[in-house]
């Protein structure tokens, strides 16, 4: 039995296609994407940001103490189970956090440190 044969050689998408485009409708577009005025919340985060990225660890206490501090994975990921069935999951919220990323990359930077400068065993901070 050959599947070729006795499958449908044709697929359908649903969904809406804008074939052609008005000028306004273009005009609209191109200055939607030009408008990258930064935020209220964003120029208050800038120099909070600058702060964290330059942050140098140089102390292996300083180091232990940011592997603590950060967690590895999002604390408010949760299966929420009743008599042993999964009743619904709460997705990760570590990334709502506007500073995440700076915070990572600090986490990062010390068990970096700890790991090559210091020789230490980084897998208890994992």
């Amino acid at each position: 039995m050959k599947v070729l044969r006795n499958t449908k050689s044709r697929i359908f998408f649903a969904g809406w296609v804008r074939t052609h485009q008005t000028k306004s409708s273009k005009a609209a577009a191109n200055s939607l994407h030009s408008q990258k005025c930064p935020g209220f919340i964003d120029k208050i985060l800038k120099p909070l940001r600058y702060w964290l990225e330059h942050i140098q660890v140089k102390d292996r206490q300083q180091a232990r103490r940011l592997c603590q501090f950060i967690p590895a994975q999002c604390p408010f990921e949760r299966d929420i189970q009743l008599f042993g069935k999964t009743l619904f999951h709460i997705p990760p919220m570590c990334k709502l956090n506007p500073l995440y990323e700076e915070f990572v990359g600090l986490r990062f930077r010390a068990l970096c440190y700890l790991a090559d400068e210091c020789g230490e065993d980084v897998t208890q901070y994992c």
